[in-house]
C-alpha cells in the first residue's frame, strides 16, 4: 500500500516590514540638538526613530550619560519608562526607554553588548524602577548588569537553563512550513 503524499504546499512569503517615516515635532528637535551640548565628554549618536529621539552610547558610558539626563534641568529625563533587550543575532541591544514629566520629552538610550560578553553597568541607582527591568533582561537575555544588588530570577525558576528570549534559544520542537 502506497503512503499519501502531502501536497506540495508552496513556500511561505514574509510580507515585506514597513519601515515608519521619522517625525519629530519641535520639542523632540530641540532635545536632540541640546543633547551633545548636555553629554559634552561622552561619546554619543544622536539619531532618531519614528517619533522618538535616540541616543546611542558605548556600554561603559551608560550610567554617567543617564546621570546627566536624569539630573539636567533642561532634560530632566526622571522616568524610567522600560527597559528592554533585543536580540539582533550579532550583537545584543539595551535600550533604556525614558520620559520627563516637566520638559515631555521622550528619548531612547541604546547601547550594543556582544553575545559572549554581554556586560552593562547598572543603572538601579539613578532610577530605582530598573531593579526588575535589568533582572528580566538577565533572566532572558543573561546581560549582566555589573554593581546590580540582587539579579536572582525574576520570571525564571532557580536553576533554568539558558536565555529563552534570545534567539539561539531551542523555542520550538518542530519548524515551521
Amino acid at each position: 500500500m502506497a503512503q499519501a503524499q502531502r501536497p506540495n504546499r508552496p513556500q511561505r512569503r514574509e510580507p515585506p516590514v514597513p519601515v515608519a517615516a521619522v517625525s519629530l515635532d519641535e520639542q523632540a528637535e530641540a532635545l536632540s540638538k541640546l543633547l551633545p551640548e548636555a553629554l559634552r565628554g561622552i561619546e554619543t549618536q544622536v539619531d532618531a526613530a519614528v517619533d522618538e529621539v535616540t541616543l546611542t552610547v558605548e556600554p561603559q558610558d551608560v550610567p554617567a550619560a543617564c546621570r546627566i539626563l536624569r539630573r539636567d534641568p533642561r532634560l530632566s529625563l526622571h522616568y524610567l519608562r522600560c527597559l528592554s533587550v533585543v536580540d539582533y543575532e550579532d550583537r545584543l541591544e539595551v535600550n533604556y526607554h525614558l520620559f520627563s514629566r516637566e520638559t515631555r520629552h521622550k528619548l531612547v538610550v541604546k547601547t550594543s553588548v556582544p553575545h559572549d560578553n554581554p556586560l552593562v553597568p547598572s543603572v538601579i541607582s539613578i532610577w530605582r524602577g530598573a531593579d526588575w527591568f535589568e533582572r528580566e533582561g538577565h533572566d532572558l537575555f543573561g546581560v549582566v548588569f555589573q554593581g546590580h544588588p540582587n539579579l536572582a530570577p525574576l520570571l525564571l525558576y532557580d536553576g533554568f537553563e539558558g536565555h529563552p528570549g534570545l534567539k539561539s534559544f531551542p523555542f520550538h520542537d518542530y519548524e515551521e512550513w
